[in-house]
């Protein structure tokens, strides 16, 4: 286990401490007592789970600590953390929260990428997994939408509707990319 690994290991150890913050913040909410220290806690437990991803990365890259470790646990710790703050601002009482279909479709498109990853490696016996920007796009607008939620701020549907249009293109592209991927394989080879 590296620096690099542990950090990533605080990540997910911060996720059900934002959860809970954010539950007992809704719950203060539906009691008619908000308690804005919950909400503001909850946002520096984000945050601070947030800047993770960025430190382990930087502490991999600086000090060679790259593992197959990291590998696995750093897009756990990431996927946790968002579809985690996704799935509790959508089901806890917040004044502004995510609405259902949203969630769906995050969820959606990740199962459908996973499948299409598994179907390609499967049929080619090889994956080329391409990062596109339209993907990491996505992710940048589900966090602004996550942190316009966690702030509060009105029109909340606005970041939501951008970040599920990012979405449904990202998961359009990957999906584009496998279909790809799988037509090269069967062409025949003179």
């Amino acid at each position: 286990m590296t620096l690099a690994n542990h950090i990533t290991v605080v990540r997910i150890l911060l996720i059900p401490v934002f959860v809970l913050f954010a539950v007992y913040y809704g719950r203060s909410i539906e009691d008619g007592r908000p308690e804005e220290w919950l909400r503001i806690a909850s946002i520096i437990v984000f945050i601070t789970a947030s800047v993770t991803d960025l430190l382990d990365g930087w502490v991999a890259r600086k000090f060679g600590q790259m593992s197959r470790v990291g590998a696995v646990l750093d897009p756990i710790a990431d996927k946790g953390l968002l579809l985690t703050a996704l799935i509790t601002l959508t089901f806890s009482k917040w004044t502004y929260a995510f609405p259902l279909w949203f969630l769906v479709l995050v969820i959606a498109r990740d199962i459908v990428i996973m499948t299409g990853c598994l179907v390609v490696k499967h049929l080619n016996g090889k994956l080329e997994v391409h990062p596109s920007l339209i993907g990491k796009t996505a992710t940048a607008t589900q966090m602004v939408a996550l942190a316009w939620v966690m702030l509060q701020f009105p029109g909340h549907l606005y970041p939501i509707y951008v970040a599920g249009a990012f979405t449904l293109l990202s998961g359009l592209g990957y999906v584009l990319d496998g279909v790809s991927q799988l037509r090269h394989h069967d062409t025949p080879h003179a």
